[in-house]
């Protein structure tokens, strides 16, 4: 058998050392990448978020408004900040699920956040929002809430 001079050693060692290098450096990548896509979704509910902030100051309902397109509505000024609040809600929902699915939330944030979902989910004088918007949810996000029970059926 031939013997392996110290000079290959530290060779293969460098080699090694700089492919991990290489990985690692890809694997950080990776992660910003990840963490930069999140923090877009993130601006674009807080920009969404402004919207409906500017429907609240005008006492103007964004369901109606912007969904239904009905100018006609006879709501009073609670009535129209809590539906202007369902909305702002799902848009907070569907981003935290967002976050939990690329690995920026934890497990027991997500199960709170579920209990949230499934409660705005089941005010059934406001359905109607979740089945408007329900079409420009993920498909994933839409999933996890029709998984939820439904006590509006009846």
């Amino acid at each position: 058998m031939k013997k392996v001079s110290l000079d290959v050693w530290i060779q293969l060692l460098g080699m090694i050392s700089v492919l991990a290098g290489l990985i690692f450096v890809g694997l950080e990548l990776q992660q910003s990448q990840r963490i930069a896509v999140a923090a877009q979704q993130q601006d674009r509910a807080a920009i969404t978020n402004d919207i409906i902030n500017a429907f609240y100051e005008v006492d103007v309902d964004f369901q109606y408004t912007y969904f239904e397109r009905d100018f006609s509505y006879e709501l009073s000024t609670e009535e129209i900040a809590y539906r202007n609040a369902i909305h702002k809600a799902w848009f907070l929902y569907e981003n935290d699920f967002y976050q939990y699915g690329q690995g920026l939330m934890d497990e027991s944030t997500w199960q709170a956040k579920l209990n949230g979902i499934q409660q705005i989910y089941n005010y059934c004088d406001v359905r109607n929002i979740y089945n408007s918007r329900a079409q420009i949810f993920s498909l994933e996000f839409r999933n996890i809430v029709n998984s939820l029970p439904d006590n509006c059926l009846n």
